[in-house]
This record gives C-alpha cells, sequence and structure tokens, in this order.
C-alpha cells in the first residue's frame, strides 16, 4: 500500500520505511509499541526467575571452602521444578549473566545430576 500511487491513505505514506543493517532500529519494535512492552514484560519477568534461581541455590545449596554456595543440578532440578519447568534456561541466563558457573554448555536431567552449579 505504501507504494500504491492510488491509495489515499495517509497514514501508510507516513511510515518509515523498514530499517536496515547497521541501522540503530533494525530488529527492534517501535518505540512505544505493545510489542516493545511485551518485550519489555519478558525481560523483567526473566530477570525475577533468575533472581529466584539464585534465592534457591543459596538457600539449599552448600557453602565451600572457596566461600561460594554450590549445588548439584540433580538436586537444584529436583527443588526448582516445582517452581518453573524452565531451570536450564534459567540457568543460561543467569551464567550469561555471571552469577553462576557450571560445567558444559547444556544440563540434561538424569545424565547432568552431578554437575555442580557454583552461585558466584
Amino acid at each position: 500500500q505504501r507504494k500504491n500511487p492510488f491509495s489515499s491513505d495517509d497514514r501508510l505514506a507516513s511510515k518509515p520505511v523498514h530499517a536496515h543493517r547497521g541501522d540503530p532500529t533494525y530488529g527492534r519494535p517501535p518505540e512505544g509499541s505493545q510489542t516493545e512492552q511485551r518485550g519489555k514484560d519478558a525481560h523483567s519477568h526473566v530477570g525475577k526467575e533468575v533472581e529466584e534461581l539464585c534465592l534457591i541455590i543459596r538457600s539449599t545449596g552448600e557453602v565451600g571452602k572457596d566461600g561460594h554456595v554450590s549445588v548439584t543440578f540433580g538436586q537444584l532440578f529436583e527443588t526448582y521444578v516445582t517452581i518453573s519447568n524452565k531451570v536450564v534456561g534459567i540457568l543460561l541466563r543467569a551464567r550469561k549473566h555471571g552469577l553462576v558457573h557450571f560445567e558444559g554448555e547444556m544440563l540434561w536431567q538424569g545424565k547432568d545430576d552431578d554437575v555442580i552449579i557454583t552461585l558466584l
């Protein structure tokens, strides 16, 4: 519709054409849109889940010689799965933000139950 010379709808003509790579708005929803607000809400929700995960690790884990609290993945999974079924995804997000440390790319229930997760 934006390119249709016979269209009399001014709303479409006033909208900017899609952003290109390198543009700061590329890949982002328009400011003030509902999409932007949903993204902000989701980011906030995940942040709260990461905080809750860290509190669970602190309460169920044991303090090691280095002063850091550690827990096995199996123990954490059994405790946290009653709260949320996204244990591994939240753990990966927490590691991305430097809040926890564990070996390996991904953790699998059963196979990685003995992997130690350390709260930083």
